[in-house]
């Protein structure tokens, strides 16, 4: 059963330190390392990895170790929520593999580093109580926030201890689907503005099913920084076009847009449907695809971020 693996770490700044956090992973054998997305203003790195249970399991904890050794989240900055240093740890299903295999993968990764001295959470599919199934509801009030609601009894971790370390933090290992995870742009400075289109295009205030959406301030420019949980529900030109005209309703417009590590096929697949008016078009429509793959399974390998 084949895995794909997307942790975010809390260091973007520092390749020195981001190349010997991804080494460690590198470093074990039948793990192959697909993607590295760093952004200075967030202060975070989006590492995309694929394998086995075993080896990904492997991975995981050499990777957490080396962000402990590498990262002190309390004197860490970035315009990015975190609430530790291996920020998130999610696992995708992909070929011979079903989510709850994903869960069982995510659980047994998040026993191991409980052990290593982390306070663990559960998310998404993996979760063990409802009210924290979303990674967003995990991070609200970031790491202070957690650091008080971690003494609670609905608030105490799946596994490791329940109390955070200052420099370290917790980690959420999830199970889940794919993501597409993008950030719109703004011609405006004004970060009420990227909070305001935020909150009016996103799942959670009324807006499009499966968007997560946060407003930033990033290099002096209003950032809208977005994740597609479900590409069935909200398509990419579908969100970008919600976009636009939350934007235009605020005298601003989308000057550019950022993709986030990597993509599902699907997701472009999607995109030259809704732009070019096509009524079928799929992988078998793809030169290259046809070439590098002899299987027409359309579940293959993706990256995504969060």
């Amino acid at each position: 059963m084949l895995f794909e693996a997307v942790p975010n770490f809390s260091e973007g700044r520092d390749r020195r330190k981001i190349n010997r956090i991804t080494d460690t992973v590198q470093a074990v054998p039948n793990v192959r390392v697909l993607d590295l997305h760093s952004d200075p203003d967030h202060n975070r790195s989006v590492l995309t990895f694929v394998g086995e249970e075993a080896p990904l399991v492997e991975a995981s904890t050499a990777l957490a170790s080396a962000c402990a050794e590498e990262i002190d989240l309390s004197t860490q900055t970035g315009v990015h929520p975190r609430i530790g240093v291996l920020d998130v740890l999610p696992f995708i299903p992909l070929e011979g593999a079903t989510m709850d295999d994903a869960i069982h993968l995510a659980r047994q990764a998040g026993e191991k580093l409980g052990e290593l001295g982390f306070p663990v959470y559960l998310y998404e599919h993996a979760t063990t109580a409802p009210h924290r199934r979303n990674l967003a509801d995990l991070r609200r009030s970031v790491y202070a926030g957690l650091a008080t609601r971690i003494k609670e009894p609905a608030w105490r971790p799946d596994y490791g201890p329940a109390h955070l370390d200052p420099r370290r933090g917790a980690i959420a290992v999830g199970a889940r689907k794919f993501l597409v995870a993008f950030n719109a742009y703004l011609d405006t400075a004004d970060l009420e503005v990227a909070r305001a289109v935020a909150k009016r295009i996103r799942e959670r205030d009324g807006g499009l099913p499966g968007l997560k959406a946060l407003g930033l301030l990033v290099g002096g420019r209003a950032q809208v920084s977005m994740n597609l949980t479900d590409l069935e529900k909200t398509s990419l030109p579908v969100a970008l076009e919600a976009v636009r005209e939350a934007a235009s309703g605020y005298g601003s417009k989308v000057e550019w847009m950022e993709l986030v590590g990597m993509m599902p096929l699907e997701a472009l697949l999607q995109t030259a449907r809704h732009h070019l008016s096509l009524r079928e078009f799929g992988r078998k429509n793809v030169l290259e695809q046809g070439l590098w793959d002899e299987s027409p399974d359309p579940g293959s390998t993706k990256g995504d971020s969060e």
